[in-house]
């Protein structure tokens, strides 16, 4: 089985229900600085978690149910294969081998309003 693994930024949660339903493997809190672009909170505190691959389906439909719907967040974990890029109520379910697929999921976090350097994908693709 291959697990996956991500971020969630907990404060991007309307509910953190969601967060005892994976494994948190660390957890990093960073002071929020202009550069993030949050101004609405002090700090993020970024969850590094695994998901199980049977699971992955049923947890990504879920932070998309649960990301603040307020402010543009977005979650993402991956593993070999495949790469969720979770949005309020949108996801994304890339084929790693076709990198291509990532032009999508970039232009649709920017016309959100999300600073392109803040998503997380292979430079060579934006």
């Amino acid at each position: 089985m291959k697990n996956f693994h991500g971020v969630i930024i907990e404060e991007s949660l309307k509910s953190k229900a969601i967060l005892q339903k994976v494994k948190i493997i660390k957890t990093d809190v960073e002071k929020v600085t202009q550069e993030h672009q949050t101004s609405w909170i002090k700090q993020w505190t970024l969850h590094t978690i695994e998901i199980l691959e049977n699971q992955a389906e049923n947890i990504a439909t879920e932070i998309s149910q649960t990301l603040d719907s307020q402010h543009n967040w977005y979650a993402d974990f991956k593993n070999d294969l495949y790469h969720y890029i979770i949005f309020c109520n949108k996801i994304f379910k890339i084929d790693r081998s076709k990198p291509e697929k990532y032009h999508d999921v970039v232009n649709y976090g920017v016309s959100l309003g999300i600073p392109d350097y803040q998503l997380p994908f292979p430079p060579q693709i934006k």
